[in-house]
């Protein structure tokens, strides 16, 4: 039996990544995850993540220890309250919300770039979406073009031994009924996953910041239960 590929997975612990986990194990790689614990308001995700890594038998996890609370400027790194309720189907397109982790997606795909040269991975699995997002800037399709650019102008691999990197984000054009629904077939058991921007002390989400609402409707429109707990009963 021939000897599978290597790729890194980045795997936070919430739905989205770890449906693209399943996706790369789908299409034969061997997957190296890697997690953050970087400060994150939402550190119950590092745990999912574990969790996950484990049941899923991949060949190696990584935790990367980052504190991006020394910069802030986020609801996720800082004292700043997450928004709650937020009516999503009429932010302004323009509006990027307070939980926008400042260069965040850069920082960890810089970090999966060393990952992938030192496992000798080609391929770099993200689960960055462009439709049902909060108005994330580093989720759009050109931040992925343009990432997998430089990544190919900046790497040993690439440069000297012609090994170019793919960035692939597998969910990007699907809404978040349409990734559980595959995340599904694929056999991704979502209650070790954890979604919620402001979970209470015990891990249950709490059902009214931006990610619980997009995952509720996600489901919602799957025909599917949420297998999660929440603190509030989901709408």
């Amino acid at each position: 039996m021939p000897q599978r590929k290597n790729a890194v997975v980045l795997l936070s612990g919430g739905l989205d990544s770890t449906t693209v986990l399943a996706i790369a194990e789908r299409d034969g790689f061997a997957v190296n995850a890697l997690s953050f614990s970087y400060g994150q308001r939402h550190a119950t995700e590092v745990e999912a993540a574990k969790l996950i890594a484990q049941t899923a038998g991949v060949t190696r996890h990584e935790i990367a220890h980052i504190d991006l609370r020394a910069f802030g400027g986020s609801a996720l790194t800082a004292d700043i309250d997450v928004p709650k309720n937020r009516d999503l189907a009429v932010q302004c397109d323009d509006e990027i919300p307070v939980t926008y982790v400042p260069a965040r997606n850069t920082i960890f795909l810089a970090y999966a770039l060393g990952f992938a040269e030192v496992t000798g991975s080609s391929d770099i699995y993200i689960g960055v979406n462009a439709l049902d997002y909060s108005g994330y800037p580093d989720c759009r399709p050109e931040y992925i073009r343009a990432f997998e650019q430089m990544a190919n102008l900046a790497t040993r691999s690439a440069v000297q031994d012609g090994s170019k990197i793919t960035i692939r984000a597998p969910l990007i054009e699907l809404s978040k009924a349409e990734i559980i629904v595959l995340g599904t077939s694929l056999g991704v058991d979502y209650s070790m996953t954890t979604s919620c921007y402001d979970p209470s002390a015990s891990g249950e989400a709490c059902g009214e910041c931006d990610a619980c609402q997009l995952r509720q409707k996600g489901f919602a429109d799957a025909g599917l239960s949420d297998p999660i707990s929440y603190v509030k009963a989901a709408r």
